[in-house]
């Protein structure tokens, strides 16, 4: 179909264009006219992503994921959200609203519930392009109560955002302070345990106990081994066979006196009995004298044999003593040494159980501070102001639609209506029509009286 031909068409029924036309713009602008007034108030947030956790001083990496943005309108969509933005607005008590939802749904299911769907039916939220800003857009018959509105849904949002952060944190810092009770009950059970320890063994400083004791234990085996020396040469010198080859007796001033006394009387007597005779009374004087000199170093050197005997016997009781005293020194170094080593495990447990309960302690801490957070990363940018003019209807935007809605159902209802009743309006037709070719036109009467009118005049 050519463009002549559509001109035809609409020539020929422009009077069904015109009816359609018309109705369609009437029909528009009527209801738009009858339609109630909305009021749109429009609330702007900005979430912050690039800020730091206050806590823990860490940027969060899931803040910067292009899903997060898609969570947060989810979040303000949600149910949750409605149902606070029904208890900022307390609707809930208004019996205005109450009776409207008796009417509604004859008392059944909830109030909040019912509030909370009528709300997100009039809520548009929609995230800046580019941008970290959040639009949330609310339409309603009342400007003062979509701006309330507007605003309620911003605030429900940073609410129900922060409960969403914290409520982790809750259960963390419960879960972390009884971790706290129980580390701390496990440490006190520790130290009670080194400290029964201790007083029933009676040990009040086991290093230096120990220290004493195995000096002790050292001092003794010194002891015995002197004495074990000193009997070893007692014993070598009773086994002497001849004592006055003993050191002892060769060292000894009198006997060597006395050796040197009869050595100058045989001397003497040997020469008496050569001069003197045997029975010569100074003689025989010489000979009781050596005899009694004899007699005093036999005496003397028998006292020092005797006093090896002593000390032999000494050193052997002593020995006995001290190996004896070097045994239970090593027992008891021995117990010492497992108490200590005892002591060394209750100490570790005790150290143990200390750093668990530091390490729980200061988690509970962290954790307890950050449930008690009231800071978001979600600030609002602008809120919502109550809106001096209806956002719809929009009679003139509705009209111009309506002015090209209406030329194109009556173009498009004139082609129907051409199609299904096809005629012939121009030359142009019949070949399209019969499959023949035009030899000739035959001008209309119409045109010739207007063209024989025209040669008169």
């Amino acid at each position: 179909m050519t463009f002549q031909q559509l001109l035809l068409i609409l020539r020929a029924r422009y009077k069904i264009v015109l009816l359609i036309f018309v109705l369609t713009v009437i029909t528009t602008v009527s209801i738009s006219l009858l339609q109630s007034k909305q009021y749109t108030a429009n609330a702007a947030l900005v979430v912050d992503v690039k800020s730091p956790d206050p806590m823990s001083g860490q940027v969060l990496q899931g803040l910067a994921t292009t899903g997060y943005m898609a969570t947060q309108i989810d979040i303000i969509n949600s149910d949750r959200t409605a149902k606070a933005v029904v208890k900022l607005l307390r609707l809930e008590d208004n019996p205005t609203i109450r009776q409207q939802w008796l009417e509604a749904t004859k008392g059944k299911g909830q109030l909040a519930d019912w509030l909370a769907t009528s709300l997100q039916r009039s809520l548009d939220v929609k995230p800046s392009r580019d941008s970290n800003v959040i639009n949330i857009t609310y339409t309603g018959a009342d400007p003062d109560f979509s701006a309330a509105t507007a605003n309620a849904f911003a605030q429900a949002y940073m609410d129900v955002n922060l409960d969403l952060r914290l409520a982790p944190a809750r259960q963390y810092a419960q879960f972390f302070d009884e971790q706290t009770k129980a580390a701390r009950e496990k440490l006190e059970t520790a130290q009670r345990a080194m400290s029964d320890y201790q007083q029933k063994n009676g040990i009040t400083s086991s290093e230096q106990q120990v220290d004493f004791e195995t000096t002790k234990l050292n001092e003794t085996s010194s002891q015995l081994t002197g004495v074990q020396g000193q009997t070893t040469d007692s014993q070598s010198k009773r086994q002497s066979s001849k004592a006055d080859t003993l050191a002892e007796v060769m060292q000894s001033p009198l006997i060597n006196g006395l050796k040197t006394d009869i050595a100058r009387l045989e001397a003497t007597l040997m020469q008496n009995n050569t001069n003197l005779g045997k029975n010569h009374p100074q003689t025989l004087r010489s000979e009781a004298e050596l005899a009694t000199l004899k007699a005093q170093l036999e005496s003397e050197t028998r006292k020092i044999t005797t006093s090896i005997e002593t000390s032999y016997q000494v050193g052997k009781q002593r020995e006995q003593q001290l190996q004896s005293a070097l045994a239970n020194q090593k027992a008891r170094v021995l117990v010492l040494n497992k108490q200590r080593d005892e002591l060394n495990v209750l100490r570790r447990d005790i150290e143990s159980a200390q750093r668990a309960f530091e390490a729980v302690s200061q988690r509970a801490s962290q954790t307890n501070m950050e449930s008690q957070a009231n800071q978001t990363n979600i600030s609002l940018l602008n809120p919502a102001v109550v809106p001096t003019k209806p956002s719809s209807p929009r009679v003139v935007f509705n009209t111009l639609v309506s002015i090209f809605l209406g030329i194109l159902l009556g173009v498009g209802l004139a082609l129907v209506l051409e199609l299904t009743n096809r005629r012939v309006r121009s030359a142009e037709d019949l070949p399209e029509a019969l499959g023949l070719p035009v030899l000739g036109t035959i001008a209309s009467a119409a045109g010739m009286l207007k063209h024989a009118k025209g040669a008169r005049a």
